[in-house]
């Protein structure tokens, strides 16, 4: 396996569906598929998220997440002892207040696992002799649409932990050794939760793990919005606290606002600095996008920054989805000339 290039290139985690796919899960639903059909369904989509990330030219690849769509809202089909709480409006915009959420009818579990162990070792297959990365949502941000429902939150949590550590734990065993937890649960914070206890939770689910441990923290980017007060500066004091060896943050969307909270961030960790906005149809050109990275090279050492998108590219259309992640790859080859 080659060595990473300086300021290497990735995407943060979940691809565009092709259309058929979508179309074809529309028709799962229905009954028309039968088992050897949704394995070849899924099997085939992410050989297509794969390629495109490869053909684009990313340094470091992900399966997209399409075996799970929609983030951590899917993933909840995995977790027992939640009873879905119906949404208030269902009509009108898209919105966090259509999706999922849950209340306790018992103890939280996953025994079968979230379903990413598999996924990794599929990604394996699919890319072999690549840099990989795995990524999972954080214990925050499934307990960002659960209701304590009477239930003690703290016991909430824990089992949240434990769900996620074991996930973890089976990732490691399968052989993955870049992980990265999507925590944009983080800057809402669950259960009334403070930032440092909020990060204390995800240090309680990262601690102990011998991989390059990430942490990914967006505003949110269900239908291509945020669902939090986008300040970044707030973030950074319980930030610097993390268990991990890499922070991932959203710039692009906010015109690279408050980016010189990279540099105390590079004091302690490896940074993903999103240069890229996943949630406007507007295509960056290389050059914008190498512009970017320099201004990132006013605050922090090319060796601490990873380049990548603001968060993953599930709520674009998978043309533009190619679009953008060329401009990037080619912006990067750019910043490093």
């Amino acid at each position: 396996m080659n060595a990473l290039p300086i300021l290497p290139t990735m995407g943060v985690g979940s691809y565009a569906s092709p259309g058929w796919f979508i179309l074809s899960q529309r028709r799962a639903r229905e009954g028309d598929f039968g088992p050897g059909d949704l394995d070849e369904l899924y099997e085939d989509a992410t050989r297509i998220a794969v390629a495109d990330q490869i053909e684009a030219g990313l340094d470091i690849i992900s399966d997209g997440e399409l075996r799970r769509q929609r983030f951590v809202f899917e993933v909840f089909s995995k977790l027992r002892g939640l009873k879905r709480v119906p949404p208030l409006r269902k009509l009108g915009v898209p919105g966090y207040d259509m999706a999922p959420h849950f209340t306790p009818d018992g103890a939280v579990s996953a025994p079968d696992g979230l379903g990413v162990v598999e996924e990794f070792k599929a990604l394996k297959r699919l890319a072999p002799g690549r840099h990989l990365k795995v990524a999972l949502p954080g214990p925050l941000t499934f307990a960002g649409f659960m209701e304590a429902g009477g239930r003690d939150s703290g016991a909430i949590v824990d089992e949240l932990v434990a769900i996620v550590r074991a996930e973890l734990a089976g990732l490691v065993a399968a052989g993955a050794d870049y992980i990265q937890l999507d925590e944009p649960g983080l800057p809402g914070r669950p259960f009334g939760l403070s930032l440092e206890d909020s990060v204390a939770v995800i240090n309680r689910a990262t601690s102990g793990f011998s991989v390059r441990r990430a942490v990914h923290v967006c505003f949110g980017n269900n239908a291509g919005r945020p669902m939090a007060d986008r300040d970044i500066a707030r973030l950074v004091p319980a930030l610097l606290t993390l268990d991990a060896e890499e922070v991932s943050l959203e710039y692009a969307n906010r015109e690279m606002a408050q980016l010189e909270t990279i540099g105390a961030l590079a004091d302690h960790f490896d940074v993903g600095v999103g240069v890229l906005d996943v949630k406007n149809f507007h295509i960056e050109s290389p050059q914008k996008i190498a512009e970017r990275i320099a201004l990132c090279l006013k605050h922090a050492p090319a060796a601490r920054l990873r380049i990548t998108a603001d968060c993953g590219f599930s709520a674009l259309p998978r043309g533009l989805a190619r679009r953008k992640m060329v401009a990037l790859v080619e912006g990067a080859r750019l910043a490093r000339r």
